[in-house]
């Protein structure tokens, strides 16, 4: 095997060395309880109050506005869980709410809980590049409405989505508005007030940082009922004892990933882009996502006459790492929702590929997936039922 490459950053990311070195003390020296009373364990309270502070100032929030948590999937189901919670115990039982075709299933599945309950939901169409039209959010909003979640960025087709827009008309009409930021932060500048957000959620895994670790965002002065009953922490609203090397390895991965936005979002942007140039050329193949707006390391294409599962277990046997889409639903055989929400039909949509740089990617990484994934993409295209080998194009092409 030639030299292993990762190209599946969306998935998850390295712990860096930063995050790692910070993190350490917290197994085996500084460890203790940060709600214990004497000095040993009130260095790790402090220790975590500066955590908290840090991830705050890489979002411009305040310290007290960052509640930590277990990851995105956890932030995203407190933000639309809780909402629902706080609006029941204002009296207000059931309402209205509104996402996206594409969010993240942790969004998707718990707006489909919550529709059980009695709330109803709106799932706004994007268009052919997965972008959420503000003006549609505008058109959704009714006087019953809630809460309007829209992702910062998505995770499988790259698109960057027009959040400070949607968080004007957000704010203007009074209606709490949360975005899921895990594909963002640390990718992309993240600024809450710019973005008129009352709620955010991160991951420490996407920027360099721990599994097991997130943030949610709760702007002052919201406060969503206790997501987790027990001895008070996190502000009496996530009770446990805190994970603190957990959270102290988030904050100095998120610290040192704002701080290299200006260099490495460019030179991921580089290595990106040539790759999209280079696929692309391929026939029969299309970049999805937004070809502009779009994260710096994210690359996602769809090959017709090709079955994206066969496409990335032929790339791993060359020591390639990638993805057909979103790592949380990568065993389902189903075409992804996002794909099929901007519109392409099941029999392209499947041959799905998602190729995600990060800091240790290079140049010759790139060149060598130009390279191998035009070979193995003829090489199962001559295999596939889908395929005229004489005619080399796909079945259902007509032309």
């Amino acid at each position: 095997m030639s030299r292993f490459i990762y190209a599946d950053h969306a998935a998850t990311t390295a712990v860096t060395d930063t995050a790692l070195k910070a993190m350490l003390p917290y197994f085996t020296q500084e460890y203790g309880n940060p709600s214990s009373l004497y000095r040993f364990a009130q260095q790790a309270k402090s220790d975590l109050d500066q955590a908290r502070a840090t991830v705050a100032q890489c979002l411009n929030a305040q310290p007290e506005e960052i509640y930590f948590t277990s990851g995105g999937t956890e932030a995203d189901n407190w933000a639309l869980r809780g909402v629902t919670e706080l609006m029941a115990l204002r009296g207000k039982k059931t309402g209205h709410i509104i996402t996206s075709a594409i969010e993240h299933h942790a969004v998707l599945h718990t707006a489909q809980y919550l529709e059980k309950q009695g709330y109803e939901v709106t799932y706004l169409p994007v268009d052919g590049q997965g972008r959420v039209d503000p003006a549609a959010v505008q058109a959704a909003i009714r006087p019953d409405t809630i809460l309007i979640s829209i992702m910062a960025a998505n995770n499988e087709i790259g698109t960057v989505e027009p959040i400070a827009e949607i968080g004007a008309i957000a704010r203007a009409h009074k209606v709490l508005f949360h975005t899921d930021a895990v594909q963002a932060a640390g990718h992309i500048p993240v600024d809450v007030q710019a973005w008129n957000v009352d709620l955010l959620s991160l991951s420490g895994h996407k920027f360099g940082g721990p599994k097991g670790v997130g943030a949610l965002y709760m702007k002052k002065p919201l406060r969503l009922p206790a997501l987790i009953q027990g001895g008070g922490q996190e502000g009496g609203r996530r009770s446990g004892t805190e994970n603190v090397p957990g959270a102290v390895g988030m904050a100095a991965a998120l610290r040192e990933a704002v701080d290299r936005l200006g260099v490495e979002s460019p030179r991921l942007a580089g290595l990106r882009d040539r790759l999209i140039q280079g696929l692309t050329a391929l026939p029969y193949t299309r970049l999805t996502g937004d070809p502009v707006n779009r994260l710096p390391g994210t690359a996602s294409f769809v090959f017709e006459g090709v079955e994206g599962e066969a496409l990335l277990l032929h790339l791993d046997a060359k020591g390639i790492c990638a993805s057909s889409g979103s790592a949380c639903s990568s065993a389902s055989l189903d075409p992804s929702h996002v794909l099929l929400a901007i519109g392409l039909p099941h029999a392209i949509a499947h041959g799905s590929l998602r190729l995600s740089l990060g800091p240790e990617n290079t140049e010759a990484d790139v060149e060598r997936i130009l390279e191998e994934v035009p070979r193995v993409v003829e090489y199962l295209r001559q295999l596939s039922p889908v395929w005229d080998a004489a005619a080399q194009k796909p079945t259902w092409d007509v032309e």
